[in-house]
């Protein structure tokens, strides 16, 4: 069953947060996640105005998502938006197909 990274991010320094942004891609697909959004447009239907940046990425189960995550790999590239970006981070279980 799939699992998601659900981010949503307050960018404060665009210009040194690409320093991340254009890595993890990269350390995604080594755990065969992808995005599938990504800083697009947002609407918020209900509840407060999503002013963050809001990224998804897709896995194809949880624990290959939660081992990106933990990865050396992952953790390396976090030191890249500490400063720059504030995060909310969650890993959620998909829907059983």
């Amino acid at each position: 069953m799939a699992a998601y990274f659900i981010v949503r991010a307050e960018v404060h320094d665009p210009v040194a947060y690409q320093a991340y942004a254009s890595r993890s891609p990269g350390v995604l697909a080594r755990y065969g996640g992808r995005h599938i959004a990504r800083g697009g447009k947002v609407v918020s239907f209900e509840g407060p105005a999503e002013t963050r940046r809001v990224v998804i990425a897709e896995f194809a189960d949880f624990d290959s998502a939660e081992r990106c995550y933990r990865s050396p790999e992952y953790q390396a590239i976090i030191a890249y938006r500490k400063g720059c970006a504030t995060f909310e981070f969650i890993l959620v279980d998909g829907v059983p197909g």
